[in-house]
């Protein structure tokens, strides 16, 4: 009984995430793919979902933009910086 709760939980939460997710961070098939695969393949689909469908994402900060790392506070962020410079000086 136990084994059972447990691949449907696996299931369920397999399927919650790939449905989260969205196609650019699927990795392999598309994502109708992927949700037929966790619901028709018990056990077998949700584990292949979580070791090679979903990509490997970072929680926490923001992902670096493409001028680099992203900006830590207004005090790190040169064009803030000079858009205080501009208004103190009345050039807006």
């Amino acid at each position: 009984m136990l084994v059972v709760l447990a691949a449907l939980l696996l299931g369920i939460y397999a399927l919650v995430d790939c449905l989260r997710t969205t196609g650019s961070e699927v990795r392999g098939l598309p994502v109708p793919v992927w949700v037929a695969l966790i619901v028709l393949l018990p056990v077998v689909g949700p584990l292949a979902w979580l070791v090679a469908g979903r990509s490997h994402r970072r929680s926490g900060p923001a992902q670096p933009t493409s001028r680099g790392s992203a900006p830590r506070g207004p005090d790190d962020d040169e064009d803030f910086l000079r858009s205080l410079d501009r208004k103190d000086r009345g050039d807006l």
